[in-house]
């Protein structure tokens, strides 16, 4: 299961505070910020105002939200504070869990019409709609799994649905024998032959498009290349050999609605039908736009995760990284 930062994990870390404001038009670049805010389960406070619990998932969405906010005509800026003096942490919790009730509802209302058709065709005779029945129950997990990760402060109410979740898969499988499962960017084109024996600068900390793009330069650009981890004020420092990607400012990073892995792909033009598929993964994980809903994100996420919790420096979660999609690209050849 993802992990979702509790009370504890975020303690005495404070808050991350995001102001933004973009052109009247078009009118889809508003809501497409405000879905994005609320995909990620910012609470509103007063005027155009979100806030988000500390935690370096957060922070990095807020830096990615800028860069899109900027590249739209608007104005975007956020901070960490320890405190707000005006509002106490313990009432900023309460925002939250409100916030939660409303999702968890939604949830509930589903599950409520399910268990009265379950229980409907149990008094009856059996019929294939106990596969349907699966598929609805998987449907119902999914947004409770969503909704999970936004759940920062462990809502009760969160871990009753979990447990009548848990119930009716029970005998849904006693049923069925089974548990149930902007505008386009213009990138210019590149050399492979340009980008040999180079250095690949990137940030610290590396994540899900990071290792990816990593592995794709290892892959189809340089099988030779080395990387490097630096904060993003020290890349101009990097060297005239290195080149910087996937941080504001660098060389091969987002673009538009693309992440820095489809614009890799975009300026090498790697020729395989393997890359369109993990694309569409890499995008859905790192924009939270869920353009594809690719069936694999959840899973690849969670092991993504695992690996940056449990190794030691940037350069060994990195390698674990290339690994892994070295494996998804294998099982999709």
């Amino acid at each position: 299961m993802k992990k979702v930062y509790r009370n504890n994990d975020i303690k005495g870390q404070g808050w991350l505070l995001f102001f933004y404001s973009v052109p009247s038009k078009p009118v889809s670049n508003r809501m497409k910020i405000w879905r994005k805010l609320s995909k990620a389960g910012t609470v509103q406070l007063k005027g155009a105002v979100y806030i988000l619990p500390m935690n370096e998932e957060h922070y990095e969405f807020f830096q990615w939200l800028v860069s899109e906010v900027s590249s739209m005509g608007g104005e975007a800026a956020f901070t960490r504070v320890e405190a707000i003096d005006s509002i106490k942490d313990e009432e900023i919790k309460a925002l939250f869990n409100e916030r939660q009730e409303g999702e968890y509802q939604a949830i509930g209302k589903s599950l409520d019409d399910l268990e009265t058709k379950v229980n409907s065709m149990r008094k009856g005779s059996k019929t294939q709609a106990g596969q349907t029945f699966s598929e609805q129950i998987a449907k119902v997990e999914k947004n409770y799994d969503d909704a999970l990760k936004t759940d920062f402060f462990s809502s009760k109410t969160g871990a009753a649905l979990r447990a009548r979740i848990d119930a009716l898969n029970a005998v849904i499988k006693g049923l069925t024998g089974s548990v149930a499962k902007s505008k386009t960017a213009v990138v210019s084109s590149r050399k492979v032959g340009d980008y040999q024996g180079r250095l690949w600068v990137t940030r610290k900390r590396p994540f899900i498009d990071r290792m990816a793009s990593a592995w794709l330069i290892k892959k189809f650009i340089d099988k030779d290349a080395t990387f490097a981890f630096a904060d993003e004020k020290e890349m101009e420092t990097a060297g005239k050999n290195s080149v910087a990607f996937d941080v504001r400012g660098g060389e091969f990073t987002h673009a538009g609605d693309l992440c820095t892995f489809e614009v890799l792909i975009k300026s090498f033009g790697p020729k395989d039908k393997v890359l369109k598929k993990i694309a569409e993964i890499v995008h859905d994980l790192d924009l939270k736009d869920e353009k594809y809903n690719a069936a694999e994100a959840r899973g690849l996420e969670d092991i993504l995760t695992g690996i940056r919790m449990t190794t030691k420096d940037d350069a060994e979660a990195l390698e674990k990284g290339i690994v892994v999609f070295e494996m998804l690209y294998a099982s999709k050849s």
